[in-house]
């Protein structure tokens, strides 16, 4: 099993469950190798590569059955076409990290629109038209983005942001490996598209209280207008990018992200709650280890 982003938060995680099944061998691709090794340790076979130079692959994917793809949007869009026909042709599953929102139907025809939807969109339709068999876990918002609060959290009770009443079902990195990797391993799943969330929506204060709860402070929400928030919490983001961000989580307010019982469904135990995931991450909001 070859797997991308895998000193990633979600990566990691697909490694971590692969290196438990006894027959599989987990082999990690990385731009650096050695910082890769140093990381996930002797038991996990790292080889260099790049996913936006496809030629560089080679010995990656000697031998390889199946691939965790982590794609990087947007920026390798261009190389995405050479990437997919390369994986396609030497590997036999590709279970690809996507996002909600994706149509079920997109147009194999059009190109990346500069979004992360719309590489995702691309990147879905050559996989769809070019791999034997496939994947696409279209996930719900990760939880663990809640963790670009922490510098503030660390510093004090108040927490400066956007569109508190923005709900989510945010989805724990646990679970989305777990899910990785039952599909990488598991022959009954074949060429589908699953929509992961958490269990439940929670809007991004009550997101603040359960990271409260974790630490046993009471945090505040202090709301920023949309303008200041681009402006001080994205500065070094190209505008429009931003202003999509905080725009996809006022559209949120309104229409909440929903919640499907597909992990439950896969892993035949409910999904784990944003309450877990704060405390997995407690020590990421205090600094302290």
């Amino acid at each position: 099993m070859l797997v991308t982003g895998g000193t990633g938060r979600v990566g990691g995680q697909v490694v971590a469950r692969l290196a438990g099944v006894g027959d599989v061998r987990v082999r990690v691709l990385s731009r650096d190798p050695a910082r890769a090794s140093a990381v996930l340790g002797p038991q996990v076979e790292v080889v260099g590569g790049d996913l936006a130079v496809p030629d560089s692959l080679g010995a990656a994917l000697d031998g390889v059955d199946a691939l965790f793809l982590v794609f990087p949007s947007v920026t390798a869009d261009r190389a995405a076409g050479r990437l997919v026909a390369t994986l396609a042709e030497r590997v036999g599953r590709i279970v690809y990290l996507s996002a909600h929102g994706v149509p079920d139907d997109p147009d194999g025809a059009a190109e990346p629109d500069g979004t992360i939807m719309g590489s995702h969109a691309h990147v879905e339709a050559l996989i769809a038209g070019a791999a034997a068999d496939y994947a696409f876990l279209r996930s719900s918002g990760f939880a663990a983005n809640t963790l670009a609060w922490a510098p503030q959290i660390r510093r004090s009770d108040v927490l400066r942001w956007f569109v508190p009443r923005a709900s989510r079902a945010l989805v724990h990195e646990a679970d989305l490996g777990a899910v990785a990797a039952q599909l990488l391993t598991d022959d009954k799943h074949h060429r589908g598209a699953y929509h992961l969330t958490g269990p439940e929506q929670l809007t991004q204060v009550e997101q603040l209280a359960a990271i409260g709860t974790a630490l046993g402070r009471t945090l505040r929400y202090e709301e920023m207008d949309p303008a200041q928030a681009a402006a001080e919490l994205f500065p070094s983001m190209p505008a429009g990018v931003a202003a999509g961000i905080i725009a996809g989580h006022a559209a949120m307010v309104a229409r909440p992200e929903p919640v499907t019982d597909t992990v439950r469904h896969l892993l035949g135990r409910p999904a784990l709650t944003y309450a877990q995931w704060a405390r997995d991450h407690a020590e990421d909001f205090t600094g302290r280890r």
